[in-house]
């Protein structure tokens, strides 16, 4: 069986990438195109939204800009159903923000922009997509939520944690709201992936020094004995948004190497 997008229209909400190099977002963009989607790369960042569609049409695949700042409710609201071409068939929320610091020494300001971009952006999103959707009877809304949902990864990230327990829960309820009007919803929780951004941060915390210790010591953690890759996390994407996963609803699906059910992180 092959995965067929064709004749689809995807929204990738943060398709963007930090840096050089393929993020979750990037990667998610990039297979729904190769599987014949046309791909709206959707990202506050314009030029790395225009990165990932110039390596999509490099690829011979279609994809079009769109400058996106979620956490700017009534300009998400407005724009989504103002996009010239073919309706949105998939919507995919790929936002995640957070603070990588023990919860005492954290503002209740810090936790309301998490809130505001990984969990109430998302209701922006899909109250922006819902109207056609339902017209049409046809829709896929995906999520990257996180394993941080369901375990403690070893370090404080509580906020982030927090907001994408909630995601999942607001993606089941989606799905069971929209499941008479042919809508699927699903997540997918992704878990030590290796992207810029997690280099990145990586580095700034712990020095480059550590920094090939620290990546061998979170593979360490994961029972695959490697970490992810952008590309695993957009390959159960590309399923989920297809008619191969038309019985799949509801769900959040783990791509972590089996990581959520491992001992606790050290």
């Amino acid at each position: 069986m092959k995965i067929d997008l064709t004749g689809k229209r995807a929204l990738v909400i943060g398709g963007g990438t930090f840096g050089e190099g393929n993020g979750i977002g990037r990667a998610i963009s990039c297979g729904f195109a190769a599987c014949g989607a046309s791909v709206v790369v959707a990202d506050r960042n314009a030029e790395a939204a225009a990165a990932t569609c110039d390596l999509i049409r490099e690829q011979g695949g279609q994809a079009d800009v769109m400058v996106l700042d979620v956490t700017d409710a009534a300009a998400t609201q407005a724009s989504i159903p103002a996009l010239s071409g073919p309706p949105i068939d998939i919507l995919h929320y790929n936002v995640g923000i957070g603070f990588a610091s023990e919860t005492q020494a954290l503002e209740s300001a810090q936790f309301a922009s998490v809130l505001d971009a990984n969990l109430v952006g998302l209701h922006t999103a899909v109250r922006a997509v819902l109207p056609g959707m339902r017209e049409r009877r046809h829709g896929v809304i995906l999520a990257t939520s996180s394993a941080w949902a369901h375990r403690h990864l070893g370090y404080s990230h509580s906020f982030y944690a927090a907001s994408k327990a909630g995601m999942e829960h607001f993606i089941r309820l989606i799905a069971q709201e929209n499941a008479p009007f042919g809508i699927r919803a699903n997540s997918i929780a992704p878990g030590f992936i290796d992207t810029p951004r997690v280099r990145h941060n990586l580095a700034r915390s712990y020095g480059a020094s550590s920094f090939d210790d620290i990546l061998a010591r979170r593979a360490g953690q994961v029972p695959l004995g490697r970490l992810g890759q952008p590309e695993d996390v957009a390959s159960l994407a590309a399923f989920l948004a297809s008619d191969l996963a038309a019985y799949v609803t509801g769900g959040d699906f783990p791509v972590d190497g089996g990581l959520i059910g491992a001992g606790i992180a050290s």
